[in-house]
């Protein structure tokens, strides 16, 4: 039993910012942070002076692996003026940013500090796929690296049970990467900014033009189901089913409750936070769903006194459009093996009852791994601001989001609930 917790003082998001995500060649760490930490001071709309800040805990995974280049915590406490202040980082995977965001929770409700910036950071682009792809697998665990299973493999096990237990199917996961697509490019810092029809008739005018035979396809699944389109990366995981490789950086600016008033006329307040830690994969009993983030999200909705029917929308962590489908049931928005069915009837669109992964997702948003935490945040945080814009969710006193993020193969979940008041 997941005993209820609350913590000591209250926490409020008082500012944010995030960078564009994706892979730039003429950008590094550092440029990509400083364009995320001057969003969030503009977006203090009281103003926040630096120097007021009491320390920073930042998300990174693999800069060490990936940049050569470690202890980032100072470098960037050192870009952005808050030396000679306290800079922690935190690991997880990809859930990086996550812990940061939970242990400046933390550090603000024991009293300790009042002001905390929290943040992640991941460059990923300067590496070849194969590198990447080889960085990425260090957060198996040692059974699963020594047998060689990178990330899609892991996936393509875990879809390939999903099916086998509950009757889905390849078309119900191509109705999640359709539906990511179509909201990325309502998102400007998405990585991918074409929905999937988008790409299919580009592929058409591109095969026109250089007088080869045209493709056939009649819709979004038709290209879909084409492996000439959308090849096989480990089955039955094909491409458009994976998130891409990214660079980005996000931050948020955290306080005291009872001084949010003081930076913004805005605050968005920390309602409940969870976090649990799973098996590796040869030693779950079933392989349909995360017991990290089924403890996480107990842990989270005690915290908060909520129920999976009070969330109004929320980001989940679709590294893969299989992994969608565990954490909306493993969240309780859905009965197990029922999530598919809910995506097929529209019911996660940007219009349906229970939106999911507005910003288009790690799938189409991007994937800096250490950012991807608080970036999903950012997206909570932007969506109940009513600052969306064209992908702003179109519920009337939309108060209430969550954010889950996974590390690893499970071995690392989060779930936050953030609230309007």
């Amino acid at each position: 039993m997941v005993k209820k917790r609350k913590l000591g003082r209250g926490v409020a998001i008082a500012g944010a910012g995030m960078s564009k995500f994706g892979m730039f060649r003429d950008k590094d760490s550092k440029d990509l942070f400083a364009e995320a930490f001057n969003e969030m001071m503009a977006s203090a709309d009281k103003g926040v002076d630096p120097s007021d800040i009491d320390a920073l805990y930042l998300g990174n995974f693999s800069n060490d692996y990936f940049m050569h280049q470690s202890h980032w915590g100072p470098i960037i406490a050192d870009i952005i003026g808050t030396v000679p202040k306290p800079a922690t980082r935190t690991e997880g995977a990809c859930a990086s940013s996550a812990l940061a965001f939970r242990e400046g929770i933390f550090a603000i409700a024991s009293g300790f500090y009042d002001i905390v910036l929290v943040g992640g950071l991941e460059e990923m682009s300067k590496r070849t796929t194969e590198e990447v792809a080889e960085g990425l697998a260090l957060a198996t665990v040692p059974y699963e690296g020594r047998a060689g299973f990178t990330f899609p493999g892991v996936f393509g096990a875990i879809a390939t049970a999903y099916f086998e237990k509950y009757g889905a199917n390849r078309e119900h996961l191509m109705n999640v990467t359709i539906k990511s697509h179509n909201n990325a490019p309502l998102n400007p810092k998405a990585q991918f900014k074409l929905t999937v029809r988008d790409m299919m008739n580009a592929k058409i005018e591109s095969t026109k033009k250089k007088g080869l035979p045209v493709p056939e396809w009649s819709d979004e699944k038709d290209f879909l189901r084409d492996p000439r389109a959308n090849p096989v990366v480990a089955w039955p995981m094909h491409l458009y089913d994976c998130c891409p490789i990214s660079d980005g950086a996000s931050c948020m600016l955290l306080v005291a409750e009872e001084i949010a008033k003081n930076f913004t006329d805005d605050p968005i307040y920390v309602a409940g936070i969870g976090q649990g830690s799973g098996r590796g994969l040869h030693a779950c009993k079933d392989l349909t769903f995360f017991e990290a983030t089924r403890y996480a999200a107990q842990e989270a909705y005690g915290m908060s006194g909520l129920s999976p029917d009070d969330i109004q929308f929320a980001e989940v962590h679709d590294c893969f459009s299989i992994a969608e489908l565990l954490h909306i049931e493993d969240l309780g928005f859905f009965k197990a093996g029922e999530g598919y069915k809910a995506v097929a009837d529209g019911a996660t669109r940007l219009d349906g009852p229970k939106p999911i992964n507005t910003s288009g997702g790690l799938k189409c948003k991007g994937h800096p791994v250490g950012a991807t935490g608080i970036s999903q945040l950012y997206e909570v945080w932007t969506q109940l601001r009513g600052k969306a814009g064209r992908r702003q969710v179109p519920i009337d006193d939309l108060r209430i989001g969550g954010a889950h993020n996974l590390g690893g193969t499970g071995g690392t979940c989060t779930f936050t609930i953030l609230e309007r008041k």
